[in-house]
């Protein structure tokens, strides 16, 4: 259903600062937290000695003691202390790699002898002070691939935002697709129409007018196992389009970071990096309640879609010239499980 030998997004560096998270991530149950340098660890979500969640418990000092009778968890996953009890013998739980990188802890579930951290993709926008970055988390009731295809098919713009970001053009202009390596790559062009609500702000936001013709673009970039990024923008009309010159247009890359929780559930961690007018603050939070109110009625939209597959579980979906982006894209996630099943298991590194 989903890789596992894979770097998914786990959590925001903020969300592990106060106490232990508890979060299931390709269905496994996971425990994070920051240990004794700082740094974050991932742990299995279970206490060897009443199987209570570990989450549910504290950090003190760097060590994660479970909430329910004291037990000490190391960050190799041994129990190294418990009240009154000598602890030699207890069984190990599990630990996941995680590394803290570009704004998010990542965690490989999967076989942990392959956990690389130089397979984490670069972001350059996060280590740039060129770029400003704002950014969300939802909770999707729903396949995580009907998110990819959802992202690499905008065609829905039109009808699900409506008021934000969609226009009639989007459905007139072809969409290409095409396959690079393991990446898939969806472009749409659109010339000479007047920007939607969203845009305009954005285009007001880099002191230019929201009321002449622009150029829009998107360009969507699947990478597997589950993350899109996707080149958004509009200019001037005449200067270019997605060439022109930055003080003609403003342009973004919308970030989204897809991680499988179960068969019919994801995290979804989506943001935008803009490299215009980088200093507004307000500018970046405007952004980011505008962003979130269209990833909103996604959410609503997937949630529905899976509520009505899984009722229907024996109907098969049509393939339309405009799911070429999603189906490619599946397709690569097919290999992967493919190969991983052909792989004789590891089990979690102790």
């Amino acid at each position: 259903m989903f890789p596992k030998n894979a770097w998914y997004v786990a959590c925001t560096p903020d969300e592990i600062d106060d106490k232990p998270l508890g979060r299931t991530i390709c269905g496994e149950a996971m425990v994070f937290y920051r240990g004794q340098d700082g740094r974050a660890v991932a742990l299995e979500d279970f206490c060897p000695h009443r199987g209570a969640p570990l989450s549910l418990g504290t950090v003190c000092e760097g060590q994660l003691v479970c909430g329910y009778h004291g037990l000490v968890m190391g960050e190799e996953g041994r129990t190294v202390a418990m009240p009154g009890q000598r602890v030699q013998a207890f069984p190990c739980i599990g630990r996941f790699a995680a590394v803290e990188r570009h704004g998010f802890v990542w965690v490989w579930p999967g076989d942990q002898a392959l956990a690389d951290p130089a397979q984490i993709p670069h972001l350059e926008w996060a280590d740039s002070p060129d770029w400003a970055y704002g950014g969300g988390l939802y909770h999707i009731a729903a396949d995580y691939r009907l998110m990819v295809d959802n992202l690499m098919d905008l065609t829905h713009e039109t009808y699900v935002h409506s008021t934000s970001i969609g226009q009639k053009e989007i459905d007139e202009t072809p969409v290409k697709t095409r396959t690079e390596g393991e990446q898939v790559i969806t472009s749409r062009f659109m010339e000479g129409v007047m920007a939607p609500p969203f845009w305009r702000a954005n285009l007001r936001g880099n002191h230019l007018p929201d009321d002449q013709p622009v150029d829009r673009w998107q360009v969507c970039r699947f990478t597997p196992p589950s993350h899109v990024m996707i080149e958004v923008g509009v200019a001037l009309a005449g200067h270019g389009g997605y060439d022109a010159p930055a003080d003609k247009k403003v342009y973004s890359i919308v970030t989204d970071f897809i991680t499988p929780e179960t068969e019919t559930s994801h995290w979804y961690f989506w943001g935008m990096a803009r490299n215009f007018n980088v200093k507004d603050r307000n500018l970046t939070a405007q952004i980011r309640e505008n962003q979130g109110r269209v990833f909103a009625e996604d959410k609503v939209m997937l949630e529905a879609q899976q509520r009505s597959i899984s009722t229907h579980p024996q109907r098969k979906l049509l393939k339309l010239n405009i799911d070429a982006g999603g189906v490619r894209s599946r397709e690569i996630i097919d290999r992967l499980l493919a190969g991983e099943q052909a792989a004789a298991p590891s089990a979690l590194a102790a």
